[in-house]
C-alpha cells in the first residue's frame, strides 16, 4: 500500500503554487524515517502543538499583566488568531497551510513573561542582548525535548527566526531579511496584523482608548470594527500578493499605511503610555530578584543542558521561559 504522507506529497505538488514550499522538499538538521501519514510540515506543527513551550503560552501576557477580565488576550491566543489569519491567507493564495500554521504556532514559544516589558529586562540582563525571536528558535533548538531540540525543518526555523520585525520594517527592503518561504513571509505581516487589531480590542476592553481616539484616516479606511479591519486588511494582502504575481507577500501602499498608523498609535497610547512605568518597575524588580537569586543557587533552578553553554545563559532561558504566575509565586518565595 502506497504511504498516506506520499499521497499527500503528490497532492501538494499538483495543487499549490509553483512557489510554495512543498514538504518533500523539507529537511531536517538531523535526517529521521519519514511518517508514513503525516507530512514534514505536519510533523513539525505537531511537535510544537504538544510542545510544554507551548502550553506555557497560555499564561504569559500579551500585552495586560494580570487583568481582572476573563477576554483579554494571552500570548497563547494571540498565537492562535495570528495562525487562523495566516491560515486564510495561505488557503487564499494556494501556499502550504501545513507550513504556514507550524511557524505561526511557534513563533513566540521564546518569549519572556510579562510580554515585551520582561523582554526589556532580559535584554540587559543577557550577555549580547535578548530578541524573543532569537529565543523562540533557541527553544526548538536547543531547550525542548530534555535539551534534544524539536529537530524542525529549515523552513519551519527560518520563519520563526525571521517572524519579527519590532518597530522596523515589516517589509524590509533588504530581500535578505525576509522570510524564506511565502509561508514565512505571511506569518510576519500577519503577526502585526494580529497584535494591532486585537490589542486596539483590548485596550478598548480595559477603558483605555475608544474608537473615537483612533486615527480618522483608520477608521475611514479599515474600519472601526475589530472583524471589519482583519477582513478589509486580510483580502487587501490576497488581492495585492496575486496582482504581483506572488513575487511577495505585500499589502497595498494605502492599506500598509493605515496598519502601520495604527502600530505607531499602540506604542504611544497604550504599550508606553504613561501608567505603565510604574508597571514597567515592578515588574523589572520582579525579574531582577529571580535572576539574583537563581544565579546565586542555580542548582535548584536551571537544566544541565544545553551543554556547553554558560551557567549565565542557562540562567536566562530559566527565566525566559517562566510564566507570568510562576515568575510571581517565586518572587513571594524569594522575599520570605
Amino acid at each position: 500500500m502506497k504511504p498516506i504522507r506520499l499521497e499527500l506529497e503528490s497532492r501538494e505538488n499538483a495543487i499549490l503554487h509553483p512557489r510554495a514550499a512543498r514538504s518533500a522538499n523539507a529537511r531536517r538538521e538531523r535526517a529521521e524515517k519519514p511518517s508514513p501519514v503525516r507530512t514534514e510540515f505536519q510533523r513539525d506543527r505537531d511537535r510544537i502543538l504538544h510542545s510544554k513551550s507551548f502550553r506555557r503560552l497560555k499564561h504569559k501576557t500579551q500585552v495586560f499583566i494580570s487583568p481582572e477580565g476573563d477576554h483579554y488576550r494571552t500570548r497563547l491566543t494571540h498565537t492562535l488568531e495570528l495562525s487562523q489569519i495566516a491560515r486564510t491567507i495561505a488557503r487564499a493564495l494556494n501556499l502550504n497551510e501545513d507550513l504556514t500554521e507550524a511557524i505561526a504556532l511557534g513563533h513566540d514559544l521564546g518569549h519572556t513573561p510579562f510580554g515585551h516589558i520582561g523582554e526589556a529586562v532580559l535584554d540587559k540582563l543577557c550577555a549580547g542582548g535578548f530578541r524573543h525571536y532569537e529565543q523562540s528558535l533557541r527553544v526548538v533548538d536547543k531547550l525542548e525535548n530534555d535539551g534534544q531540540g524539536l529537530n524542525l525543518t529549515r523552513e519551519v526555523r527560518d520563519g520563526i527566526l525571521k517572524h519579527s520585525k519590532g518597530q522596523g520594517e515589516v517589509i524590509p527592503r533588504d530581500r535578505k531579511l525576509l522570510p524564506l518561504t511565502l509561508e514565512g513571509q505571511i506569518v510576519r505581516l500577519t503577526d502585526m496584523i494580529a497584535y494591532v487589531n486585537h490589542d486596539i480590542d483590548d485596550a478598548k476592553r480595559a477603558g483605555i482608548i475608544s474608537n473615537s481616539d483612533l486615527p480618522e484616516s483608520s477608521r475611514r479606511l479599515l474600519g472601526t470594527k475589530y472583524n471589519r479591519r482583519i477582513d478589509t486588511i486580510v483580502i487587501d494582502v490576497i488581492e495585492e500578493t496575486l496582482e504581483n504575481g506572488l513575487e511577495m507577500i505585500a499589502m497595498s501602499p494605502p492599506v500598509f499605511a493605515e496598519l502601520l498608523k495604527l502600530r505607531a498609535f499602540l506604542f504611544q497610547n497604550v504599550y508606553f503610555r504613561e501608567e505603565r512605568l510604574v508597571e514597567k518597575q515592578e515588574i523589572r524588580e520582579v525579574l531582577m530578584a529571580i535572576h539574583a537569586h537563581v544565579s546565586r543557587f542555580s542548582g535548584k533552578f536551571i537544566n544541565p543542558y544545553p551543554v556547553g553553554d554558560s551557567v549565565a545563559r542557562r540562567t536566562i532561558d530559566f527565566i525566559a521561559g517562566m510564566t507570568d504566575n510562576y515568575a510571581l509565586n517565586l518572587y513571594e518565595r524569594i522575599r520570605k
